[in-house]
C-alpha cells in the first residue's frame, strides 16, 4: 500500500513537471510568455481539465513559497538606504493608488447590486495586485531595476503590507466582532505582530551574518544551501505566526542581508527553488479556475472581470499621471497591475469564515480574480505589440545646461568610468554625460555627477560644454552613434582633441577619415596585453616581450596607414610577420574577413 501511495505521488510530480516542460516552451515560442504557459498547463491538468488533480488549493498553499522566495531575492537587491529612498513611492504613491482604486471598485460592486460591506471586501481583494505575475513579467523584460519598475515594486510592497490591516478590518466587520473585541484579542494580535517584526530585525542584524561566516568556514556547500532555505522559510514562518504576510517576512530578511558579503551566494542558492516553486504557483492558479462556477454565472463573471480590470487600470493611469509619470509609463503600469492577486484568496477566505461574504460571492470573486490573473499576460502582450517604442525615461535625471570643463566624456559605461579615473587623479575638470538615465542616478551614489544627455545631438553637446573643452572622449559602444558624434565635433568643436572608442578596424578607419585625433579599438589594447603575457608565460624576457609588442603595434600602424591613404586592404600578412624572439618560426594563415579587432 505504501508503495502504491508513493507511486501515485510520483505520478503527480511527473505530471506537474511534464505539463510545465511542454507548455512553457511552447507558449514562449508563440510569444505569449511563460506565465500564460503555466496558467494554461494548470488549467489543462486541473480538476476542470483532464482531472489529473482534484485539490488545487493544497498545491497552491505549497506553491506560495515560490512567491515568498521571489520576494526574498528582491529584498536582497534592496539595500536599506535604497528602500528608504523609495519611501515616498511606497507610502505616498502606493497609498494614493490603493485609496482611489478601492473607492471606485467599491462603487462598481454597489452598481452590480451588492451591499456596501460585500462590495468593499470584493474591491479591496481586487486592489491587491498579483505580486508573482507582475514581478515575473518585470523580470522577463529586465525592468525591475528601472525607475518605472522600482515604482511598481514599491506599490506592490505597500499592497503586501495592506493584507494585515485588511484582515483586522474583516474581523471588525464580522457579526462576531463584539465577542472578539470583548476578549481584547485585537491588541494582543497587534503586539504579537510587532514582536515578530522586532525579533526578525534583531536576528537579521546580530545573528545571520555570524551564522553564515561559521557555515562558510565549514566549507560545506549543501549546508549553505540549507541555511539559505532556513532563513527564507524561517522568516516567513515567523511572520505567519505573528499574523503577518509570509512574503513580507521573506522580503524583510532579504533586505537585512542585502549588504552582507554572502548576498550573491544566497541568491544563487535560492534561485533554483524560487523558479520551480513560482512556476508551481502559476500552475496551481490555473488549476483553481472553477469552470463550473464560470459556466453557471458567466454573465456576472465576465462583466465583473472586464469592469473591475478596466476601472482599476483607469485609476492606476490617473494616479500615475497625477504623480507626474509619463503617458507611456502610466499606461504600462496600468496594464501590468490591472488584476487581482494571490492575497485576494486569503482575504476572501477570512471574510467567508467571518460571515462577511457568502460562499456564492466567494466562488464568483475567486473566479474573477483568477481570470484577471490569466488575462494579464495576454493584455501585456497586446499592449507591447500595439504601443509605440518607449524612449528612455529621463525622470529624476539632470540634463546638462551651460556647463564648462576641460574634458567632456560622452558615455559613462565600463570604458568611460576607467577613463575618468585618470583625469580625476590629475585634478582635471570633467563633465560626464550619458543617455542612460538610470546610470545617471546610480552614479551619484558613488560621488559622480553624470548628466543625462544624448551625445548625438549638437544642442546637448553645446550645453555640456563641448565648445569649451580641451578634450572630448567618446566612450559609447554604439558604432553609428559614435560616428555621428565625431562628425558633429569635427565640424563645430575644432578646439578640442577628439579621442574615440572604436568597435573594430573598419570602424577605426571610418573615424580616422572623419578626422578623429585618436581612435582606440576596444579589443586591440586588451589583446596586446594578453599577447605580452602569453609571451612571458613561454619564458620570453620582459624586454623581448616588449619588443615583440612594439613590432606588432608598428605593423598594425603601417597597415592602418596604407588602408587609410590608399584605400587598400593590406590583409593580415602585413600584420602577422615572422616573429622569432627565440629563433622559433610560427606559420599562420587567415582569411581576409577574419580581420583583427
Amino acid at each position: 500500500m505504501a508503495a502504491e501511495a508513493s507511486g501515485s505521488e510520483l505520478i503527480s510530480v511527473v505530471s506537474l513537471l511534464g505539463a510545465a516542460v511542454v507548455a512553457v516552451p511552447l507558449f514562449k515560442r508563440l510569444g505569449l510568455g511563460s506565465v500564460l504557459g503555466y496558467l494554461a498547463a494548470g488549467l489543462a491538468i486541473g480538476p476542470f481539465g483532464l482531472g489529473w488533480f482534484s485539490n488545487a488549493q493544497t498545491i497552491l498553499h505549497v506553491a506560495e513559497l515560490g512567491v515568498v522566495m521571489f520576494l526574498f531575492v528582491i529584498g536582497l537587491e534592496m539595500r536599506p538606504s535604497h528602500l528608504w529612498s523609495l519611501r515616498r513611492a511606497i507610502f505616498g504613491l502606493g497609498s494614493l493608488q490603493v485609496v482611489v482604486c478601492g473607492a471606485l471598485l467599491t462603487l462598481v460592486g454597489v452598481a452590480f447590486g451588492f451591499s456596501w460591506p460585500v462590495s468593499f471586501i470584493s474591491a479591496m481583494g481586487f486592489v491587491l495586485t498579483s505580486t508573482a505575475i507582475v514581478m515575473q513579467l518585470l523580470g522577463e523584460r529586465g525592468d525591475i531595476a528601472a525607475p518605472r519598475g522600482q515604482k511598481i515594486v514599491a506599490i506592490l510592497l505597500l499592497e503586501d503590507m495592506l493584507i494585515v490591516p485588511l484582515l483586522a478590518l474583516v474581523a471588525f466587520m464580522s457579526p462576531d466582532a463584539g465577542a472578539i473585541a470583548a476578549e481584547g484579542s485585537r491588541w494582543l494580535s497587534v503586539g504579537v505582530a510587532i514582536g515578530a517584526v522586532a525579533l526578525l530585525v534583531a536576528a537579521g542584524i546580530w545573528l545571520l551574518n555570524p551564522l553564515f561566516r561559521v557555515l562558510a568556514a565549514a566549507n560545506a556547500r549543501e549546508v549553505m544551501t540549507a541555511a539559505a532555505l532556513l532563513v527564507v522559510l524561517g522568516s516567513a514562518l515567523l511572520m505567519q505566526l505573528g499574523g503577518l504576510s509570509m512574503a513580507m517576512g521573506a522580503f524583510l530578511a532579504g533586505v537585512l542581508l542585502s549588504e552582507s558579503t554572502f548576498r550573491h551566494q544566497l541568491e544563487a542558492d535560492i534561485e533554483p527553488f524560487r523558479g520551480l516553486l513560482l512556476g508551481l504557483f502559476f500552475l496551481a492558479v490555473g488549476m483553481s479556475l472553477d469552470l463550473t462556477v464560470v459556466a453557471r454565472n458567466w454573465h456576472l463573471i465576465v462583466a465583473g472581470v472586464l469592469s473591475l480590470m478596466v476601472v482599476k487600470a483607469l485609476c492606476i493611469y490617473a494616479v500615475a499621471r497625477f504623480a507626474r509619470s509619463s503617458h507611456a509609463d502610466a499606461l504600462d503600469r496600468a496594464v501590468l497591475m490591472a488584476q487581482g492577486g494571490e492575497f485576494a484568496f486569503v482575504l476572501f477566505a477570512a471574510a467567508l469564515a467571518g460571515r462577511v461574504i457568502d460562499p456564492v460571492v466567494n466562488a464568483n470573486m475567486t473566479a474573477i480574480v483568477v481570470l484577471s490573473m490569466a488575462l494579464t499576460p495576454l493584455v501585456v502582450l497586446v499592449h507591447r505589440r500595439l504601443a509605440p517604442p518607449v524612449a528612455p525615461s529621463a525622470e529624476g535625471a539632470e540634463a546638462p545646461e551651460n556647463l564648462t570643463g576641460s574634458v567632456l566624456i560622452i558615455g559613462f559605461g565600463r570604458v568611460g568610468q576607467i577613463v575618468s579615473q585618470h583625469l580625476l587623479l590629475l585634478g582635471a575638470e570633467i563633465t560626464l554625460i550619458d543617455r542612460n538615465a538610470q546610470l545617471s542616478r546610480v552614479a551619484e551614489e558613488f560621488g559622480f555627477k553624470v548628466y543625462f544627455g544624448d551625445g548625438t545631438r549638437m544642442d546637448v553637446l553645446h550645453a555640456a560644454g563641448a565648445h569649451h573643452a580641451r578634450a572630448i572622449v567618446v566612450c559609447i559602444d554604439d558604432k553609428e552613434a559614435t560616428t555621428r558624434i565625431v562628425e558633429h565635433l569635427k565640424a563645430e568643436c575644432l578646439q578640442a582633441r577628439v579621442i574615440v572608442r572604436s568597435r573594430d578596424r573598419e570602424h577605426a578607419l571610418a573615424l580616422a577619415r572623419l578626422g578623429a585625433d585618436v581612435h582606440v579599438r576596444e579589443t586591440f589594447e586588451s589583446a596586446m596585453v594578453m599577447g605580452r603575457e602569453a609571451s612571458l608565460a613561454l619564458g620570453v624576457e620582459p624586454e623581448a616581450a616588449d619588443a615583440i609588442a612594439a613590432d606588432v603595434r608598428r605593423r598594425d600602424d603601417e597597415r592602418m596607414a596604407l588602408e587609410l591613404v590608399g584605400g587598400v586592404d593590406a590583409g593580415l600578412p602585413m600584420l602577422v610577420g615572422n616573429l622569432r624572439p627565440h629563433g622559433h618560426a610560427t606559420a599562420m594563415s587567415a582569411s581576409r574577413d577574419q580581420d583583427p579587432a
